[in-house]
């Protein structure tokens, strides 16, 4: 049997998630899948070419729609269909997702952390959101933790990425965080794309500052999770170790803003995921 088109992009993809998904039983692996290509699908709307845009984002939103009234009109909503009829995701936190989406058509820059952490809920937090209700849980201060574990991987992401969003003309450090440093907006954006002088310590103190953020945000979560929900939460915690791992390579190398995006090799993923998995099941 032919592994459904969400399977396929899910691996395809090589996302740092992959092999937490692994760790699911195979209806809850299918329905990450699912939930999980739709994510990439309605992100390629606003950063491909051929994404579709704002009328793609409302075509999601459409379908969306189908999907819960049980008459989706695409394969991926099809298989989305089936995800929401057999897990009660909310509905509110897929529109969250396409809603954070859009804002990457209409805003490039942030104020303030404050206003960040909204883009990071409905972008990041909300699939966390979605994703518990896959994965199963018993204490509802669980919801807690979703959303401050997808606080921390926005977060790590954005500090990996500072040099392909500038590419794009996107800054998602807070302005208030690059006043505090004494960093300019288009100083930082030189930097990242190559286009300025050596970037200086304000910047590399800056980026520390940053780091610190997302570590304030793993340990939130870790402090969120329920005890009687750590197990079920195992997918969730792998994503959580690759993620920190992540964080702290880019620690080790001095935040680089140019380069080759840094990634962890398949092997060091999969050590993450077994070492998760018995510290988890070991009650550590």
């Amino acid at each position: 049997m032919s592994a459904s088109p969400s399977a396929q992009l899910t691996r395809k993809a090589q996302s740092n998630f992959y092999y937490a998904f692994l760790t699911l039983p195979s209806e809850k692996r299918r329905g990450i899948y699912a939930l999980y290509s739709f994510c990439r699908v309605v992100d390629d709307c606003v950063d491909e070419e051929d994404g579709g845009g704002e009328a793609g984002l409302d075509d999601w939103l459409s379908e969306i729609d189908r999907c819960y009234r049980g008459t989706p009109e695409t394969e991926l909503g099809r298989e989305l269909g089936e995800t929401v009829s057999r897990f009660p995701v909310p509905r509110s936190a897929l529109e969250d997702i396409v809603a954070g989406c859009r804002t990457d058509l209409t805003q490039n820059r942030y104020e303030t952390f404050a206003d960040l952490r909204v883009y990071c809920e409905r972008v990041a937090s909300a699939v966390g959101l979605a994703s518990i209700e896959i994965f199963g849980y018993s204490n509802p201060h669980t919801r807690e933790y979703a959303v401050e574990l997808g606080l921390a991987l926005q977060l790590t992401n954005i500090l990996r990425d500072v040099a392909s969003d500038a590419a794009r003309d996107r800054l998602y450090l807070p302005l208030e965080d690059l006043a505090r440093f004494g960093v300019g907006a288009e100083r930082l954006l030189a930097a990242a794309t190559g286009a300025g002088s050596a970037r200086g310590p304000e910047i590399g103190r800056l980026l520390a500052f940053e780091a610190d953020r997302a570590r304030g945000h793993y340990a939130a979560a870790a402090q969120r999770l329920p005890p009687e929900d750590r197990r079920s939460m195992l997918a969730a915690e792998i994503m959580g170790a690759i993620y920190r791992a992540l964080l702290e390579e880019l620690a080790g190398r001095d935040y680089p803003l140019g380069g080759d995006r840094v990634r962890l090799g398949r092997p060091t993923k999969a050590w993450l995921a077994l070492r998760t998995a018995a510290r988890v099941y070991g009650g550590a």
